[in-house]
């Protein structure tokens, strides 16, 4: 009878509905999304770096190459920033279905 119920729970994965999520699940999940939000900031503050870069170096140089250099840094401040926000928000998601349908998700 264990032979028959621990193949089902591994044939059913290791989210399944029969299957609830304990302590440890939990903490990890809380530390997954933790972890997500700084490097969602890691990547603001780097757009920001870009970002500022680019302006002082358009504004405080008048030489050509400081001033294509410092063009080219606002938008590579901006791809920064959505590519952090777009890989923010796909692992939120993931995190968010791990806990769907669990009934001490917050």
């Amino acid at each position: 009878m264990a032979a028959e119920k621990s193949g089902k729970a591994e044939a059913q994965g290791p989210y399944s509905d029969e299957e609830k999520l304990i302590l440890r699940d939990h903490l990890a999940i809380d530390r997954t999304i933790l972890a997500n939000e700084r490097t969602l900031l890691a990547y603001v503050r780097t757009a920001l770096a870009f970002f500022i870069a680019g302006a002082g170096l358009v504004h405080f140089f008048s030489d050509i190459l400081a001033q294509v250099a410092g063009w080219a840094m606002a938008p590579v401040g901006i791809l920064t920033l959505v590519i952090g926000f777009y890989r923010y928000n796909k692992m939120r998601h993931a995190a968010s279905v791990m806990r769907r349908d669990d009934p001490l998700k917050h």
